[in-house]
């Protein structure tokens, strides 16, 4: 691929990766059905197993793409500066997959009706994506989507490490983009029997991949992140801290 169409590849996989979350919270706010690829035709399978094994396999995908060792198989075959990218287009097809394929269950956990408490229970939700958001600009947004990697290579200029910041919610929280996925999944005054399985397999897969990514942090910045695991919550700021 020349230097343009990485590029050009680069902000095609931005957009469909943003897409691809997009359609998760619109799913879960309820304005786009879940299993609108089926439509209703998932034959006699086991609906719990189905969306079990669907959010499995996306976490696996993620958390497996996120492996260096993943990542020095894959710059073997696409340039260097693409490899961040391609894992956005990745996660964007899968995760519009994973609400395009997933099946609806009968059944209401909670479901608050109270205009005032749903109200507030609606603007935690969107103070966790917004938390999310503003994490992802806390570091470098356009690094983590791939988009500082293509235009670097494009202007053939070098690309710099990032420095290990603890800037605005960083000085508090270690992960809290995660933190803003927790928040998202969960706070809706509606939780059906649907959302549900979508919530605790978003729950498994952060703290699994949590585990990898905090060796994978510990091995590249030693002592620093030790102190900086000792002084910030994982996902909360730290009580007492």
């Amino acid at each position: 691929m020349t230097r343009t169409l990485v590029l050009i590849y680069g902000i095609a996989s931005y957009f469909i990766g943003v897409a691809g979350l997009a359609c998760i919270i619109a799913a879960l706010a309820g304005f786009i059905p879940y299993g609108f690829w089926l439509e209703g035709h998932g034959g006699q399978i086991n609906l719990f197993l189905w969306n079990f094994l669907l959010v499995g396999i996306w976490g696996f995908i993620h958390t497996f793409m996120a492996r260096d060792s993943f990542k020095t198989v894959l710059t073997k075959f696409i340039p260097e500066a693409a490899e961040r990218a391609t894992y956005i287009l990745v996660a964007g097809i899968t995760s519009v997959a994973l609400i395009g394929f997933w099946q609806d269950i009968a059944g209401q956990v909670w479901h608050i009706e109270s205009g005032g408490l749903a109200y507030a229970i609606w603007a935690v939700f969107i103070f966790g994506w917004a938390f999310l958001l503003a994490a992802t600009f806390a570091i470098n947004h356009f690094d983590l989507f791939g988009l500082r990697q293509v235009f670097l290579n494009f202007k053939k200029q070098p690309r710099a490490p990032l420095n290990f910041v603890k800037r605005a919610m960083y000085k508090y929280i270690r992960h809290p983009i995660q933190t803003g996925v927790l928040i998202g999944v969960w706070a809706t005054p509606s939780m059906s029997m649907t959302q549900v399985v979508l919530s605790v397999g978003f729950t498994i897969y952060i703290f699994a991949g949590l585990w990898f990514e905090e060796r994978d942090l510990i091995r590249e910045h030693g002592e620093d992140y030790l102190t900086y695991r000792r002084e910030a919550g994982k996902l909360f700021p730290k009580l007492g801290r």
